[in-house]
């Protein structure tokens, strides 16, 4: 199982940014997908998660209202829209998946993690 996540970049406060996570080896139609991130100092932080199934989501509070989670089972592939985004948003950003139905942002409960995309939010 590959995890490849892209789209990171530098982008000024009340910018955008979408991020993709496209899986090899693996398909994703009957698990959870999961976004992480991970600042320097930090613990990793669960940010949002899809069911690849019926498609419902779950948000952290701290990005509810200013980021997307989607899929495209066709493609294989999550996208995490991120709008108004803010100096605090600044991490590495990681996709996960989860083997099962749940949609936890909980780390620990996912079973493959992709590398790294960062994502930089200064002026």
């Amino acid at each position: 199982v590959q995890l490849q996540a892209y789209g990171g970049g530098l982008v000024q406060p009340g910018g955008s940014l979408r991020l993709s996570c496209a899986a090899s080896g693996v398909t994703l139609d009957y698990y959870t997908i999961g976004w992480f991130r991970q600042a320097p100092g930090k613990e990793r932080e669960g940010v949002s998660c899809i069911s690849m199934v019926i498609g419902s989501t779950n948000y952290a509070d701290s990005v509810k209202g200013r980021f997307t989670i989607a899929r495209d089972n066709a493609k294989n592939t999550v996208y995490l829209q991120m709008n108004s985004l803010k100096p605090e948003d600044t991490a590495v950003y990681y996709c996960a998946v989860h083997a099962g139905y749940i949609r936890t942002l909980r780390a620990p409960m996912y079973d493959y993690w992709g590398q790294g995309t960062l994502v930089t939010v200064s002026s």
